[in-house]
């Protein structure tokens, strides 16, 4: 089957997404498939990984995403020859979709990987809630309806979807994650870090970033640090440079740079080790919709502290493979410190979480997806009559 997946962003940007398409084109290229990857980018500075397909865009700042409308003549018929098409962003990479692969009739998934409402609030606090939210509630079902599937990595997910109208089936597939490495890392050594044995080290890992809430997490760590003088805190990732700025300068001003080392960005193939060296996994996220960091996190064995959210609460069992707090700075510190100190409690948690993890193993999970594919593939019933069809139709003709 030739599988073509359409993001907004790829290598070298790193996020979630990156790791879920990366990760899921190497599984199905090994089950025998023929999976391209059609992005935007800088043409001239790409890793040449084989059947990615950048096309030029102009850079957003420093974020590491490229803005356009339109792919190359030669993407474009490439696109126009896969067999299904899993489009990951609906904004950018969702319209040109339908716009190329509606006319030929190509079947189109899109899976749901973000909370946009809340991104909305993240990175455009001026504007208000209920325009952002009227928004989404008037793009979300138009675009969901007009593809052929839909899928939620989580529970929550579909439910948030369900909340912006979106109506129709939704098919709740988790991300999938490469446990092998998790379950059998090697932990880095803390003596070479600077840690002793009876510290207890707590560890986040993703982007440095406004939607990740650190500032949250760093101040409930503030008054950890100042009970428990053993405590340390390790954030592993990179963002955009102002959001780094400000997460330095926030520990600088709470005197914690000598309990908060922040890593930067750590190969992914590091990752495991430096987890299987930490005691618990931290995270305050409330934007997650399917967090690869966490089960990552689970399948090294670490209890994971979050807060109920969609995502890390439908993939922590609180009180089981970790602790759930509400969005509360006392209530979250509160069970963060029984968690520090209780490590009979992180040493039951550490089993469960490991086993838990099982269930996203990346080869159950792609097999899953695997057989949407086909059925949609196998189903398939061309939509006609349909007027915004043909005006795509001869939309592309003008767009040779």
């Amino acid at each position: 089957m030739k599988i073509g997946m359409m993001v907004d962003s790829y290598k070298p940007y790193v996020s979630g997404i990156t790791n879920y398409v990366d990760l899921n084109k190497r599984y199905l290229e090994m089950g025998g498939h023929e999976v391209y990857v059609f992005t935007f980018g800088d043409l001239e500075n790409n890793n040449n990984e084989p059947r990615v397909i950048y096309n030029k865009g102009v850079p957003l700042a420093d974020s590491g995403f490229y803005l356009s409308t339109r792919y190359s003549s030669a993407a474009r018929k490439l696109l126009q020859s896969m067999d299904i098409v899993h489009v990951h962003h609906p904004f950018l990479s969702g319209r040109l979709a339908l716009r190329y692969c509606r006319p030929p009739q190509i079947p189109i998934v899109f899976t749901n990987h973000s909370r946009y409402d809340l991104y909305a609030q993240a990175y455009l606090p001026m504007m208000p809630e209920d325009l952002s939210l009227g928004l989404l509630q008037t793009y979300m079902p138009s675009f969901c309806e007009a593809v052929d599937l839909v899928i939620a990595p989580s529970a929550g997910m579909e439910k948030v979807l369900r909340q912006f109208n979106v109506g129709g089936p939704i098919a709740v597939i988790p991300n999938g994650v490469e446990l092998k490495n998790f379950h059998q890392a090697n932990p880095l050594s803390r003596a070479e870090l600077g840690y002793k044995e009876n510290d207890i080290l707590l560890v986040y890992a993703g982007r440095i970033a406004p939607e990740k809430n650190l500032p949250f997490l760093i101040k409930s760590f503030a008054g950890i640090a100042e009970a428990l003088p053993n405590t340390y805190l390790l954030l592993i990732g990179s963002g955009i440079q102002q959001s780094e700025e400000e997460i330095r300068n926030l520990v600088s001003e709470l005197e914690l740079t000598g309990r908060i080392r922040l890593t930067g960005r750590v190969a992914y193939e590091e990752l495991p080790a430096y987890l299987a060296m930490s005691d618990i996994f931290v995270t305050a996220s409330i934007t997650e919709v399917h967090p690869l960091s966490v089960i990552e996190a689970m399948g090294a064995g670490l209890p994971v502290m979050g807060i109920h959210s969609v995502g890390v609460g439908d993939t922590v069992l609180d009180g089981v493979t970790g602790l759930l707090a509400t969005h509360d700075q006392p209530a979250f510190t509160a069970k963060l410190t029984r968690l520090c100190l209780d490590s009979n409690l992180r040493a039951q948690m550490c089993k469960s979480a490991r086993e838990f993890s099982s269930a996203y193993a990346i080869e159950r999970t792609t097999s899953l997806m695997l057989d949407q594919y086909e059925k949609l593939k196998n189903d398939y019933k061309p939509r006609k009559g349909n007027w915004a069809v043909q005006l795509k139709k001869l939309l592309e003709k003008f767009d040779q």
